[in-house]
């Protein structure tokens, strides 16, 4: 999936003039937490966010100053060293960045221009429908041995069961490289007799493991 499909593409902006004020404002309003700063042409300048109003808090709430802050250009308190995406980024690489730069908010350039946002809260639930955590089923963890067609066999003992599989992770064993972890979400509330089988063809199931379920 790409950040274009799940980008927001109405992007409320603000000059670097605009006031502090109008920025507070337009957050209460819209219930927004990011205001890219742009141009006449669209090119981001900076960007704030709530937490950047917050910090202005104090000479605000100051009697004698407040209303020469909230007055003030929201250039005085803009960051402008904005990390930027593209509208054909994966998703996948997109949250990377997320976590490396601990980013809550990414605008989306095209042609140097501003064409869309995404959020944390976007990216969170973008993930959660890819993984199909959001649907009713059952997740299987499976530990199998790091060589190629592993996926295709242990996926062939779900299909032998009419078991459809919402999404599929894997990811690397943290004891053993020579082994890695294939996590299924199945459409099925029993997942017993598919268990049952996945462990009789010899692989480990990781998770679900507790009392009452097959050894």
């Amino acid at each position: 999936m790409i950040i274009e499909e799940i980008m927001k593409s109405n992007v409320e902006t603000l000059r670097p003039d605009d006031s502090i004020e109008t920025a507070i404002r337009l957050m209460r309003e819209k219930k927004i937490k990011h205001i890219p700063i742009v141009d006449d042409e669209m090119k981001i300048l900076g960007i704030i966010s709530d937490r950047d109003v917050k910090d202005a808090a104090p000479s605000i709430l100051n009697e004698q100053s407040a209303d020469f802050t909230l007055k003030n250009p929201v250039r005085q308190i803009m960051q402008q060293q904005v990390i930027t995406g593209h509208p054909l980024d994966f998703v996948e690489e997109v949250a990377a960045l997320f976590y490396e730069h601990r980013i809550s908010c990414l605008p989306i350039m095209k042609a140097d221009k501003l064409v869309g946002i995404i959020t944390e809260t976007d990216l969170l639930y973008t993930l959660t429908q890819l993984t199909g955590a959001n649907q009713p089923g059952s997740q299987i963890e499976v530990k199998v041995p790091h060589r190629a067609g592993i996926l295709y066999e242990v996926a062939g003992i779900i299909r032998k069961h009419n078991a459809n599989i919402l999404s599929v992770l894997v990811y690397p064993d943290k004891q053993d490289e020579q082994q890695k972890v294939l996590v299924f979400r199945v459409q099925t509330m029993n997942p017993t007799r598919v268990i049952e089988e996945i462990k009789q063809e010899g692989y480990s199931v990781l998770w679900p493991n507790m009392p009452g379920m097959p050894s």
